[in-house]
Order: structure tokens, then sequence, then C-alpha cells
């Protein structure tokens, strides 16, 4: 797992995430990449080859089959090419670097005839060893929703997705079986909620790598937030990673639903990410959350809601006496209810007597499920507060 630098101390890991129809792939790629950067890693995201070419117009249902098999074969190809640049890219730094794969290549094989396959890997000098095994350091696969949460399979907001039930389940079969003989292959079925699926997937990751969560990802882990008055100088902190957060909010045809834009980076790097709340199915509230490029960052931008102020933020995340933890140090421009505001959050499943608080913080008190905190309510203009849609919020992220 050494990253190439020379440096084995740095650890390279590539993960593929794969999965049959709506089974909260894209939320978990962008759930994952924040959790490992928070803890310090460069995390690298290489983007699923067949829906690059399928979005933009190919498609299998028009190619005979001498086409389709020669197109397939591109796909894994440019899979290949993409997975490659990235590693590449992970050999300069000097840091733990994680590539996670939207799909890998075994994925291409569930999708032929097993004589095609075949005749593919003896085409091009493949073999399977080195294709699944050799190439990846873990694979996890996100059941669909299609196995045991049908209310919550939708086709909505996927422009290549146009499966129905049985056949989400089909494919589902034949992608996990794709993968049978990896080392180290997880299954992260639909056995649990949607978030304790999600912090599922997480701590399977972490366990692999050899990270120590304690209880953060338990599954009846909560967030916890506290009101800091106080803060030493940066000097004084342990060990911690820095970020500058942008978060703006967007208008949406519902009332019971909300999305939100977040922007994140270090030094002038950034991610993106779209966070869409659907309403509650069954009880439980829905958060799809998806990578986007800067471009559709952009774009998305013009549907700002004009009823929420900008958040602008800077995130310092630490690990204190074996819990992680961050701190929001909220920054202008902002309302008067953000000026000088400090927020500590962390995740456990302690209670709230055992829970142990970094010591060289001051903190005013708990303020847990204070609506006054919400992000949501931070950020909303004064002349709206009064008139505020009654929904829950997302949580900050």
């Amino acid at each position: 797992m050494a990253n190439g630098t020379g440096d084995n101390s740095y650890k390279f890991y590539k993960v593929v995430l794969t999965g049959g129809p709506c089974g909260g792939k894209t939320t978990g790629q962008a759930r994952l990449s924040t959790f490992f950067e928070n803890l310090g890693w460069k995390v690298y995201r290489a983007p699923e080859s067949a829906y690059i070419y399928l979005s933009g117009g190919a498609c299998f249902a028009d190619m005979n089959s001498d086409e389709a098999f020669s197109f397939q074969e591109n796909i894994i190809r440019t899979m290949m090419q993409v997975e490659n640049t990235f590693h590449d890219l992970a050999k300069d730094r000097c840091q733990n670097v994680m590539l996670i794969c939207d799909r890998g290549i075994m994925d291409g094989s569930a999708y032929l005839p097993r004589k095609d396959w075949e005749r593919m890997k003896a085409n091009n000098g493949w073999h399977e060893v080195d294709l699944r095994d050799n190439r990846y350091n873990q694979i996890i696969h996100m059941v669909s929703a299609a196995k045991g949460a049908e209310d919550f399979y939708s086709l909505a907001g996927h422009k290549t997705r146009h499966e129905g039930l049985d056949s989400a389940r089909e494919i589902d079969t034949i992608t996990a079986n794709a993968w049978v003989g990896h080392p180290y292959f997880d299954i992260i079925d639909n056995c649990t909620g949607f978030e304790a699926k999600i912090s599922k997937m997480i701590s399977a990751v972490c366990t692999r790598i050899g990270i120590d969560l304690g209880d953060r990802l338990a599954p009846n882990s909560i967030k916890r937030k506290y009101l800091v008055t106080h803060i030493p100088d940066v000097s004084e902190f342990p060990h911690h990673q820095e970020f500058s957060v942008v978060h703006d909010y967007l208008v949406t045809p519902s009332r019971k639903m909300q999305a939100r834009l977040r922007k994140r980076g270090q030094e002038g790097n950034w991610t993106y990410t779209h966070t869409i709340r659907r309403p509650e199915i069954n009880e439980e509230s829905v958060e799809l959350r998806m990578p986007v490029t800067e471009k559709d960052y952009e774009i998305l931008l013009a549907q700002r809601d004009d009823k929420h102020h900008t958040v602008y933020k800077i995130r310092r995340c630490f690990l204190w006496q074996n819990q992680y933890f961050q701190l929001d140090i909220y920054q202008s421009p902002c309302p008067d209810k953000c000026q000088g505001l400090m927020l500590l959050e962390t995740f456990t499943a302690q209670d709230r007597d055992a829970l142990t608080l970094p010591d060289f913080i001051t903190i005013q008190g708990e303020v847990t499920g204070d609506p006054r905190y919400s992000m949501f309510n931070l950020s909303l203009k004064e002349q709206f507060w009064a008139s505020r849609d009654t929904v829950d919020q997302m949580e900050d992220d």
C-alpha cells in the first residue's frame, strides 16, 4: 500500500465502490471522500467510465454484437487509463492517498457473455487475478435498494438509469458475482436504514486499512454539538487538518425538500458537493450527496436561495483521546448571529456524561438539537425567520 514516494509510511489505498442500481454508491463516494479528507488523506475519485460514454449519447441498443464488444473493451481500457493516471499522481504526494473507483474493471465483465469475456482477455493478455485481486485493495458492493429497500428505489436524478425492480435485482446479482474471489470483498446490504448503511460502508473501509474508529460510526452514534467561547492559538492544537468551507442553500420545488452546495478545500484546491434531502419515506428522510465538478457547481449556484446567506467557515479537524472532532469557526461576511460563532461537533455513542471533551477549548455548553444552531437557521435571513418552514434540517457536513 505504499504510495510510490519511497517512504513506506505513506499509504496508497485503492477501493472500488460498486453495486446494483440505487444502492447508495454516489452518496457513499461523497461521504467516504469527506471522511478521509478530514483525516488528512488526499482523496482521488475515478469516475464511472461507462457513464461518460452513455451520458454522451452512446447506446448499447444501437450496436450490433461486434460493436458492443468493441465498445465494452474501450470502456475497460478507458477505466484502466484513468486509474493509472491517478496512480501516477499519487506517487508525487507525501501523504496518505485514497483512490475511490466508481466501479472497477470486473464490472465490465458482468455485462458480457462468458465466451466474449474470455475472448477479450485473450486478445489483450489480461488475467483475472491481476484485474480483480492485484489491482484493488478492497471491493465494496452497495446492494441495490431493489433488494430489501424497495420503497426507496428510484430512477429520479440519474440520466442513464432505467431499470425496473426485477432488472435492478438481476444487475445487482451479476455485478456482485463478478467480484467473487477478491480477498477483501465487503457486501453492504439494506438490513439497516440508509444512514446506517453508509456508516457501515465507511467502517468497512476503515477496518481493512486499520483505522480505529472508536464508536464514531456505531449504529447508535449521534452527532453532538457544543458552543465554544474560546480557543487557544493554533499552535496549541493537536495534529489537525484545516479546510475552508462555503455553504449555499438552493431553491427547491417542494417545501419538504432541501438542497445545499458545499465548496471545501485547502490551499486553493477544492472539492464540490451537492446535497439533496428528499421528503420522508417510511419515516426516514433520505439524503443524497453527490460530488460535482467546478463547472457544475457554478451552474448550480444560479439556483441559490435568496432567503439564505452564504455561510463561510474554517473547519479544523482533529483527534482528542481517540475521539474525532471538528471545530467550525464561522467567518465574515456573515449575519450578525454568526459573528464570532464557534461550534464543536463529534459523532459518538457514549452517554453525554461519559464523553471527554478537549480540555484546551472553552465550552459554554451543549447545543445538540437546538434549532438556533442548525446551519439552515443560522444562514436564514432575519426577514424570513418568523415564517420559516418547519422541516427537518440536513446534517451539517
